[in-house]
């Protein structure tokens, strides 16, 4: 071959890079050299130095493999690191062999240009060790499991959240770690139904036997036919946080000091139970409850004593109240309870039996002095013709005032007009 362009050849037409060099320069080459080095012409090539071409930090292992001495010799491929005409660097694939060209010793050169896919493999390689250093690292459990719902993959995390090695995990059944076999079930269903779920909550045992709440941020995995292949996610331990919430409900809905429902919390129930009763045409009964003369126990006593005669009075109450009855402070020695279920008549029952118990109740102060309290109540009990909660409020109110001016430690029913 005289050549590479005196003819139509397959060289011509092959994808790759095809060159010919007498004495380390560069003679001739095919259309796809020309492009693979950023040059027009095939005379822009000629005459160039393979060293010039080459990088530096290659130079040394490329004159080694084409500066040999006649016969009949091939280097295997490797990569060599090149740079084209407009001084871009390139990462090529390259084999070369000896051939005779024009009666003359050549070096026939075959290169692929490998650059995106190197940069594509050390994106890869660079995409697992981030992977990698993740798995390894991260606080949340990573698992994916099969069809079955057997686990195959854990992260190294589940030692530290369930006290499990990953090889005591993987290869059981996710259910068996679950506080409750239907918990998981319907968490499976979800994922299949939906193909995702968020912040879904669930309990599992530890090794230890402790009960850890999770939060699931998972989906499914598909196989090539796109039928389902199991689930990858990650979970995390929300114990702490489900305490804090809870605690924080609590302090926002509790009375601090008698740890009873505060005011708006207590409102908020009875207006509940208020319109069920209503609509279902069922009875309940509102006690207003009013602990007489407690700013002359303040006066006399201190606020700490006062303070103390308030939470017994309240666990006083609590002791004749049933589960189901709503009870609250409303502010300062006012309280409320809600009986549900109660007919008025009823409701005087509970009354007087909150009364006297408080009336039991003994208080020393600051040098020892025994005391005693007492409290006044009044009752009413919802009608048909109600149409919002107030109104049972002031009726119940009305006969705490009844009960107050009338000598006070007595519980007094509402009088409805005639």
């Amino acid at each position: 071959m005289n050549s590479l362009h005196s003819s139509i050849s397959l060289i011509d037409v092959l994808p790759n890079a095809v060159f010919i060099a007498l004495n380390g320069v560069l003679v001739d080459a095919n259309p796809a050299a020309l492009r693979l080095l950023e040059a027009e012409e095939l005379s822009q090539l000629q005459g160039q130095k393979i060293a010039d071409l080459v990088h530096t930090l290659d130079q040394t292992r490329s004159q080694v493999r084409i500066q040999k001495d006649g016969g009949s010799w091939e280097n295997p491929a490797a990569k060599m690191r090149i740079r084209t005409l407009r001084n871009h660097f390139r990462i090529l694939l390259v084999a070369s062999r000896s051939i005779q060209y024009q009666q003359q010793d050549a070096v026939l050169i075959s290169a692929l240009d490998m650059t995106e896919h190197d940069e594509m493999d050390a994106h890869l390689r660079q995409s697992e060790l981030d992977f990698r250093r993740l798995f390894e690292n991260m606080q949340d459990v990573y698992y994916r499991t099969d069809a079955a719902g057997y686990i195959r993959k854990i992260s190294p995390s589940v030692v530290n959240m369930l006290g499990y090695e990953p090889e005591e995990v993987e290869g059981k059944d996710a259910k068996s770690f679950y506080l409750d076999v239907e918990e998981s079930e319907s968490y499976r269903q979800a994922i299949l139904s939906k193909g995702r779920v968020t912040d879904f909550p669930g309990k599992m045992r530890c090794k230890s036997g402790r009960v850890i709440d999770i939060s699931l941020n998972s989906q499914a995995l598909q196989d090539e036919q796109g039928n389902f292949a199991g689930i990858e996610g990650v979970f995390r331990d929300v114990t702490q946080r489900n305490a804090m919430e809870l605690e924080l409900k609590r302090l926002a809905t509790t009375d601090a000091l008698t740890n009873i429902e505060n005011r708006r919390a207590f409102l908020e129930h009875t207006e509940h139970v208020f319109k069920s009763a209503q609509r279902y045409n069922t009875r309940v009964s509102l006690l207003m409850l009013d602990l007489d003369l407690f700013k002359t126990i303040n006066d006399a006593h201190g606020h700490l004593v006062g303070d103390q005669v308030l939470v017994r009075f309240a666990e006083a109450v609590k002791i004749e109240l049933r589960e189901i009855d709503l009870f609250g402070r409303l502010g300062g020695e006012e309280f409320c309870v809600l009986l549900q279920q109660t007919t008025d008549q009823q409701a005087m029952i509970v009354a007087e039996r909150i009364r006297k118990r408080v009336e039991e109740l003994r208080f020393f102060d600051n040098d020892g002095a025994q005391f005693g309290v007492t409290v006044s109540l009044g009752i009413a009990s919802n009608h048909p013709q109600d149409q919002q909660l107030e109104r049972l409020l002031e009726r119940a109110d009305k006969a705490l005032y009844q009960a107050k001016h009338s000598g006070r430690n007595q519980s007094r029913v509402e009088i409805l007009p005639a």
